[in-house]
């Protein structure tokens, strides 16, 4: 039995290449052959550490399932379950989830459940409870994530950086967000950033945007660490690393400046994968580097340019769609993407087809309404549908009646050419000293009266922290603009925590206030 442990110790350290090759020389070896009959005639008498450990050798090394020594082994693991220390418990957990489920495999998977929870005030070793955690997976009941979890939290002082990662990573198998373990892990990770590999921060960072766990410390903390070091980072590295800020909508000003004059340096290394990242990253996060914004932009689409010959349609769309939310209208590429079987290639198929739909509405919206030609329209078409405003829009519905008095004051839901919608619209003198009534028919545009535009958005709307709009809040406020309205943004979620005169103050300092600035106070807070 301690054979087959022994072989699989020596097999997991080759490389994926090299276990496919000595995996079937193992499996052709006479002597395995031999090994795995005696383990089948002697399971029932093997010591129960044996038992365990040949039961996961057997099943990492490949065993098929349905054999009669793996099933074999399943049954003796059941009938001497209770006889298991913790470390058995831990390595049975790791075998299990390597296998289908089967009538064995959910007798013992159940059996384990129970004793596990039994054991669970016990175990103070915090590599066992975290096995246990990524082993009970996210199928684990309620009550016995939350019994890990306190577990957990009991032995948090004796974390190290590799168990706080392993903690992480666990959490999202269970799928299970613990806000004060995840809190004491990232302490212990602050302890050590400086001595983190490359990839364990990668791997850190995609496990913070799986439980959507938001620590602007510690996302700050690895942007700083790499900033500081950035001479000692290969560019693909630091590509990977600003794509993972980018899924968590972090915003990493410092490195995307010191990147983007990386890549105005020296662009040739961008192959079209890296660049469409590159396009994503500060697309969505709406950053241009100061004082190069230009030049940056201009290497992009030159970059762009190169591929265009060998482009797919779906690449197209999403490298023409980032420049078009930065502000900038690649001819030659849009010339491309808006040709008829380019637009039939990317409207045929099912799959993403929503969103790419979304990214050609914006390209078009972009087209028109960014175009140096386009002026603001003497009528702008809109239409209104109150009978369809959210239910979280409630709150801002009645603090606008109790402040205007007349539901003819102000308009909702408001949707206007490509798509856009405004939350709420409002009509003022061009003094804001007093609101005009407002219905469809005063569409046309008149200098006396000033359109303000109500925008009730989350905090994703907003790069982490920070009341920087990301890319599609950044895009529809400059659209709004060219259509003659003021923009305001309000933090939907600060605002429904305010009491009711509250929300009627905020919205009274919005509309007559000279100063309505489209970012206020209230967001700041939301993010704190």
């Amino acid at each position: 039995a301690s054979g087959l442990a022994a072989v699989w110790r020596l097999f997991r350290g080759l490389s994926e290449e090299q276990r496919r090759y000595e995996k079937r020389l193992i499996f052709e070896h006479p002597a395995f052959a031999r090994l795995c009959q005696q383990l089948l005639r002697d399971a029932r008498r093997v010591p129960r550490g044996d038992l365990v450990f040949s039961l996961h050798a057997v099943v990492s090394l490949g065993v098929p399932q349905n054999t009669l020594l793996v099933q074999t082994l399943l049954r003796v693991c059941q009938e001497k379950l209770n006889q298991l220390d913790n470390r058995c418990i831990s390595v049975l957990a790791t075998a299990l989830t390597g296998l289908d489920k089967d009538k064995n495999v959910s007798a013992l998977q159940a059996g384990l459940r129970l004793l596990v929870e039994q054991r669970i005030p016990h175990i103070r070793d915090i590599f066992i409870l975290q096995n246990l955690m990524r082993c009970m997976g996210k199928d684990a009941p309620v009550f016995l994530k939350r019994k890990l979890e306190k577990a957990v939290l009991k032995e948090v002082d004796h974390l190290t950086f590799l168990n706080a990662q392993r903690v992480f990573f666990a959490l999202v198998a269970m799928s299970h967000c613990s806000i004060p373990i995840l809190n004491a892990c990232s302490e212990k990770i602050l302890e050590s950033i400086h001595d983190a590999p490359f990839w364990q921060l990668i791997l850190i960072l995609e496990a913070c945007h799986d439980l959507q766990y938001r620590n602007i410390k510690l996302f700050s903390a690895v942007a700083n660490y790499v900033t500081s070091t950035v001479c000692l980072w290969d560019k693909r590295q630091i590509i990977l690393l600003l794509s993972a800020f980018e899924m968590l909508g972090f915003q990493p000003t410092e490195l995307m400046d010191i990147f983007a004059e990386k890549v105005t340096e020296d662009p040739e290394f961008l192959n079209l994968k890296y660049l469409l990242i590159i396009l994503r990253v500060y697309s969505r996060l709406n950053y241009v580097p100061e004082g190069q914004k230009q030049l940056f932009i201009e290497t992009l689409h030159s970059c762009l340019n190169k591929y265009l010959p060998n482009i797919s349609s779906t690449e197209l769309l999403k490298a023409v769609h980032s420049l078009c939310v930065l502000g900038y209208l690649p001819h030659p590429a849009l010339d491309e993407l808006l040709q008829k079987e380019n637009l039939d290639e990317l409207q045929s198929g099912d799959l993403h087809k929503d969103q790419k739909e979304m990214m050609l509405q914006c390209v078009k919206a972009c087209v028109e309404l960014d175009s140096p030609t386009f002026t603001k329209p003497a009528l702008v078409l809109a239409e209104d549908f109150s009978s369809l405003v959210p239910l979280n829009h409630r709150k801002a519905r009645e603090a606008l009646l109790e402040l205007l008095g007349d539901e003819n004051m102000f308009r909702e839901n408001v949707q206007l050419l490509h798509k856009y919608h405004i939350d709420f619209e409002i009509r003022v003198d061009s003094e804001r000293k007093k609101v005009l009534p407002g219905t469809a028919a005063d569409d046309h545009a008149d200098s006396s009266v000033e359109r303000l535009a109500f925008l009730f958005v989350p905090p994703s709307a907003f790069c982490m922290g920070t009341t920087h709009p990301q890319g599609k809040l950044a895009v529809k406020k400059r659209h709004l603009t060219k259509l003659g309205y003021e923009v305001i943004v309000v933090m939907n979620k600060k605002f429904q925590e305010m009491t009711n005169e509250d929300a009627v103050e905020f919205l009274k300092g919005k509309i007559y206030s000279r100063s309505a600035v489209p970012f206020s106070e209230v967001n700041v807070q939301s993010n704190n």
